[in-house]
């Protein structure tokens, strides 16, 4: 392949920690992994009540940051870009966490603002996207994370953005965890909880994101690949088959119910969950379909490519500008 450019890219979010290694090819638009792989590390772990990043969350991280380190060098990647979101940006002990990973990976991470983190989700999900004649602009691009979720229109740039405090792990353990431990499941009481809080901050949102203006909702991240792959009935997780799938709002209704229904061991019991989702699934699945139902979405477009891609292409940019 030529005209391409190895990078890695790191994103290290509240419930995961994320790398890509890829060859990118910007006359063609062409992203092709070499690795691409990801590491539950729960970073967030608690920082919504203390304020900050737990020392074994920490550790967990630096952990997976060596195994990243080591995968950079034996692909040979050139730049390197780390972005860390929501959790590292809300902790008071933030410069533990900065100072550990320029340690072990030789980069400062970026702990970049929630528009930031917006325009680089909007970059990795749309930009294969463009010409499609299937599938209408604007885009509503919504990347359900741990901490937080972010919300960005546009068609062949940003138009609007807003990150908002609503996410999986955040939404968990705000209302469904009682004595270190996951309702389970969660009481009609809790759900109703966690509905409000969803709602409150699409409220938000839509101060400054025309939340229904979009023709075509496209969904990121763990929350909605894992809802995804249950609803196509998968009987192991392949990103092939999730991505670009197009996952009716009536079958998101139903796996959200299930989910909300079942017990812990329930859920672990399901082929295609992750076992760092099993607790956090419940809530991420609830904050997409309060999604669709606000926006009147009929149906979400699933991309496995997210803000992961975003920070890739950036680097890409990067180097084209000082080129």
């Amino acid at each position: 392949m030529t005209g391409t450019t190895r990078v890695a890219a790191i994103d290290c979010g509240t419930n995961s920690i994320r790398l890509l290694v890829a060859d990118l090819d910007p006359a063609t638009g062409e992203l092709t992994d070499l690795d691409r792989r990801m590491t539950i590390v729960r970073l967030g772990q608690g920082v919504d009540r203390t304020g900050r990043l737990a020392p074994e969350a920490l550790e967990r991280t630096f952990a997976a940051c060596r195994e990243y380190a080591e995968v950079i060098r034996s692909l040979g990647a050139g730049p390197l870009r780390f972005v860390a979101t929501s959790a590292s940006r809300d902790a008071e002990n933030r410069d533990d966490f900065v100072r550990g990973v320029r340690d072990i990976l030789g980069v400062e991470p970026e702990v970049v603002t929630g528009g930031q983190e917006a325009a680089f989700s909007f970059t990795g999900a749309t930009r294969e996207l463009a010409g499609r004649r299937d599938l209408d602009t604007p885009y509503l691009v919504v990347d359900i994370g741990g901490g937080s979720t972010e919300f960005v229109v546009g068609a062949e740039r940003v138009r609007a953005a807003r990150s908002v405090d609503i996410g999986c792990v955040r939404m968990t353990e705000r209302h469904l965890v009682r004595d270190g431990a996951v309702a389970d499941p969660p009481s009609r009481e809790r759900i109703a909880a966690i509905r409000a809080d969803i709602d409150a901050a699409l409220d938000l949102a839509g101060e400054t994101v025309p939340l229904r203006e979009a023709r075509t909702l496209v969904g990121l991240a763990g929350s909605v690949t894992t809802v995804a792959a249950i609803a196509l009935g998968l009987p192991e997780y392949d990103p092939a088959a999730i991505h670009h799938s197009r996952i009716p709002v009536e079958r998101v209704r139903e796996v959200t119910e299930r989910l909300l229904a079942s017990t812990h061991a329930e859920r672990a019991a399901i082929p295609v969950m992750h076992p760092g989702r099993v607790d956090v699934i419940g809530a991420g699945a609830l904050v997409l379909l309060a999604i669709m139902e606000r926006t009147g979405a009929a149906e979400v477009v699933v991309s496995e490519h997210d803000i992961l891609d975003g920070i890739a292409w950036s680097l890409v940019e990067e180097n084209r500008r000082s080129g």
